[in-house]
C-alpha cells in the first residue's frame, strides 16, 4: 500500500485531490504501530478516509502548514510519541543534545509545547478548519495542569492551542466517531457527545450529569484545590463508571471532559495492529541515517495496553486506563513470523509486552462488568483479594514465539511487575522467564527502598522486593545461570528527605555495585507524583508531603545513589554531614566514602553528630586518622 502522502506529488500519485485529514506531527514520520499517529492514520484510512502527514513543520513559517493544502474535514495535531518538553529537556532544565524521533537524531526540529504552537500556526492560516488534538502531550494536558518547565499552572491545551477538540487516551474509537460526525455535516462545535473527547463550551446548562471541578482561577489561587481536582480526575479514568467533568475558566468558558472510550476487544486490537503499516521510517530520511527511535521497536511485539499497576509517578493510568486489553496469540505470532522474513532480523525478538509485560488480562472478573474500583488499587499497598494472578496465558504466548523457525531468543524487556509475579503461587512462569527470556540482566523497578517513600510512589514495600531478589537468585542458581538484576531507582521523589536518600545509598552499598539506572524525579504532566511536587499534598489523603525542590539537594540525593563515582564525592560528603550521618565517612566496610581534608572533617563530624565522637571515641579516631595520613 505504501506510505501515506507527505507531498502534493504523493497525493497525485495516489489519486487524491483533497485530503480528508492533514495530520501535523512533532516526530519524523515512522509508519509503525508503536507510533500513535501512525495508528490513528491507518485506522482512519481503514474507515475510508484519506490522511496526509506534515512532519515537523517549521513553526516559524506559516507556509509550512499549507504544503498539503486545506483538508476537507480537519487538521489533526500530535506533539509526537513523547511530550515535547520531556523530549527537549533533562529534569535539570538542560537541553537534550539529540532527539531519537528526528532523522539522524538531530535536536531542535520541533517547538516547545508543540501542540499549542502547531494549533496556533494552523489557526493563523486556516481560521475555519476544525483542529483536533491527540497524542500523549494533548492527552496529559487536557485539563488545567502544572507545567514543570515554566513552573506555572497552565490552562487546558484545548484553550491555549485554539483547537476545537481533544481526542484523549488511546483514540482509535473516538477519532472514527469524530470523522464520521464531521463527514455527516455536524459542525465541530456541536460534537459534544463522543466518549474519549474534551471540548469547550459557554453553554454549561447543556452538559448532562456533569461533575464540576474546582475552577481554574480557584486552583491557581489555592494549590490544595488542584490536588482535589486531580484526584477527582484520577478516579474518573474508567469508561463504566465515569462522569462528565467540567472545568470553569474566566469569561464563562468551560472545558468539558467526556468519559473515556470503551476498552478495545481482542478482535479490535488485532485489527488495529494488522493494518498495512510499512513498519519503518519514511525513505526520505535515509540520507540522514534514518530515525533512531525505530531501533527500539522494530523487532519488538506489543501484546497489551492499559495497566492496573497504579504507580504514582506514571501517567499510564491517566492515559490508557487501568483495564488491560490484549491482542490474540495468533495475531502476535503472525507479526513475529513477518519479522523473521526481514533481512535485518538476526533471530532476536527484543520484547513482548506493553506498559507492564506480565499483565495479559484484566485484574479481576468484575472490571469489564462494573468498572475498576474507585476506592482501592489492584496491587497497592498489597494485592487485592479479588486480584486474578495468572501468568499461564503470557507463558503460552512466549512458548509459541520461541518455537518459531528463525527465532533464536525472545526477550522480555518492557518491565516485569515483580509484586504481581511474587503473588503467583505457580513458579512455572518465573522459572521460564529466568531460563529463556533474560539477556543476562533483568530490569526491574523497585524505585526506592524506604517504605515511607514507596508509599508515595505507589509501590510495594521493600520486603516484597527483597523476597523477589532472593527467589530470582535461587532460580538462577538452580538453573546454573549467572544473571543479574538491574534495579531502576528514583531520587528526590516527593516524600524523600536526605535521610531516606542515605538509606537508599546504604542499600546500594550492600548490593555491591553502583547502579547506572538512576532517575532524578521528573515532574511530568498529569501524574499523582507531579501533583505532590507542585502542591506539597498527597491527593489520595490530602496530607502534606515533603518535597525536594532545591536543585542542590536534588543533586545530593542523586549523588548518594552513585556515591562510588569520584565526581560525586563532595556532594555525598555534604549530604552525609547534613543528615547527621558522618559515621558513613571513614574506612570501615560500611562507610560510603573515605575522609578527605582530615582536620575539617574531624571538626564537622564533632559538630554534626558523628556517633564515634558522641560515644567518647574521638581521641582514638583522631589517632587513627593521623596515622593513616602519615602512611600516605
Amino acid at each position: 500500500m505504501g506510505f501515506l502522502p507527505v507531498t502534493r506529488e504523493d497525493m497525485a500519485a495516489q489519486g487524491i485531490e483533497q485530503l480528508d485529514f492533514v495530520y501535523v506531527i512533532g516526530d519524523a514520520y515512522v509508519d509503525h504501530p508503536s507510533f500513535g499517529y501512525a495508528v490513528i492514520s491507518r485506522v482512519l484510512q481503514a474507515h475510508g478516509y484519506s490522511v496526509g502527514i506534515i512532519s515537523q513543520p517549521d513553526w516559524r513559517e506559516e507556509n509550512s502548514i499549507a504544503i498539503l493544502g486545506r483538508p476537507r474535514l480537519a487538521f489533526l495535531v500530535s506533539g509526537g510519541n513523547m511530550d515535547s518538553m520531556v523530549n527537549h529537556y533533562y529534569v535539570s532544565g538542560r537541553r537534550r543534545p539529540n532527539d531519537a524521533y528526528t532523522p539522524g537524531g538531530e535536536p531542535y526540529h520541533r517547538p516547545d509545547h508543540a501542540v499549542v504552537v502547531y494549533g496556533n500556526l494552523i489557526r493563523r492560516v486556516y481560521r475555519d478548519v476544525p483542529v483536533i488534538l491527540g497524542g500523549i502531550e494533548a492527552s496529559l494536558r487536557r485539563m488545567a495542569h502544572y507545567d514543570y518547565w515554566s513552573d506555572s499552572f497552565k490552562r487546558s491545551v484545548l484553550l491555549d492551542s485554539q483547537a476545537d477538540l481533544i481526542s484523549y487516551g488511546m483514540g482509535e474509537k473516538s477519532i472514527v466517531e469524530i470523522a464520521d460526525a464531521l463527514n455527516s455535516g455536524i459542525a465541530v462545535q456541536d460534537i459534544t457527545f463522543i466518549a474519549g473527547t474534551v471540548y469547550k463550551t459557554r453553554q454549561i446548562e447543556n452538559v448532562y450529569d456533569g461533575e464540576a471541578l474546582p475552577s481554574y482561577e480557584a486552583m491557581k489561587a489555592d494549590r490544595a484545590r488542584y490536588a482535589e481536582s486531580f484526584w477527582i480526575q484520577y478516579c474518573n479514568t474508567d469508561p463504566c463508571t465515569d462522569r462528565t467533568l467540567t472545568e470553569e475558566y474566566p469569561d464563562g468558558v468551560y472545558v468539558v471532559q467526556n468519559p473515556p472510550s470503551a476498552p478495545l476487544t481482542t478482535q479490535e486490537m488485532d485489527d488495529i495492529y494488522e493494518l498495512p503499516y510499512m513498519r519503518t521510517y519514511h525513505p526520505s530520511y535515509e540520507e540522514k541515517g534514518g530515525v533512531p527511535a525505530i531501533a527500539e521497536v522494530k523487532f519488538s511485539l506489543v501484546s497489551s495496553r492499559g495497566c492496573f499497576g497504579g504507580c504514582n509517578f506514571c501517567a499510564l493510568t491517566f492515559h490508557q486506563g487501568r483495564i488491560v486489553q490484549v491482542r490474540s496469540h495468533d495475531s502476535i505470532v503472525r507479526e513475529a513470523e513477518r519479522m523473521t522474513h526481514d533481512p535485518a532480523f538476526k533471530g532476536y525478538i527484543h520484547d513482548v509486552g506493553g506498559p507492564t509485560a506480565n499483565f495479559r488480562h484484566p485484574s479481576c472478573a468484575k472490571q469489564l462488568r462494573q468498572g475498576v474500583c474507585r476506592d482501592r488499587q489492584c496491587l497497592f499497598p498489597e494485592p487485592c483479594p479479588n486480584l486474578t494472578v495468572d501468568h499461564s496465558d503470557y507463558l503460552t504466548l512466549l512458548r509459541r514465539l520461541r518455537a518459531l523457525p528463525g527465532v533464536k531468543k525472545v526477550f522480555v524487556r518492557s518491565g516485569i511487575r515483580f509484586d504481581y509475579l511474587m503473588a503467583d503461587r505457580d513458579d512455572t512462569f518465573f522459572r521460564e522467564l529466568v531460563e529463556y527470556h533474560v539477556s543476562g540482566q533483568l530490569k526491574v523497578a523497585p524505585e526506592h527502598i524506604s517504605d515511607a517513600v514507596l508509599n508515595r510512589l505507589g509501590k510495594p514495600k521493600k520486603e516484597v522486593y527483597d523476597r523477589f531478589v532472593r527467589k530470582y537468585d535461587r532460580i538462577n542458581e538452580q538453573l546454573g545461570k549467572k544473571q543479574f538484576l538491574v534495579p531502576y531507582l528514583i531520587s528526590s521523589h516527593p516524600g524523600s528527605t536526605l535521610k531516606e536518600a542515605v538509606e537508599l545509598a546504604e542499600y546500594v552499598r550492600d548490593l555491591g555495585y553502583m547502579p547506572e539506572q538512576v532517575q532524578d524525579f521528573y515532574p511530568t504532566p498529569s501524574t499523582l507524583s507531579t501533583v505532590m511536587y507542585y502542591t506539597g499534598i498527597d491527593p489520595r489523603d490530602g496530607k502534606p508531603v515533603y518535597v525536594c525542590r532545591d536543585p542542590h539537594e536534588k543533586a545530593m540525593q542523586r549523588a548518594l545513589i552513585q556515591y562510588r563515582d569520584p565526581k560525586n564525592y563532595d556532594l555525598v560528603r555534604e549530604a552525609l554531614l547534613k543528615s547527621g550521618r558522618g559515621d558513613l565517612i571513614g574506612f570501615d566496610s560500611k562507610c560510603l566514602i573515605r575522609p578527605r581534608k582530615m582536620a575539617a572533617d574531624r571538626k564537622k563530624m564533632q559538630n554534626e553528630g558523628n556517633p564515634a565522637y558522641r560515644s567518647g571515641r574521638g581521641k582514638t579516631k583522631k589517632r587513627t586518622i593521623r596515622n593513616v595520613h602519615k602512611k600516605k
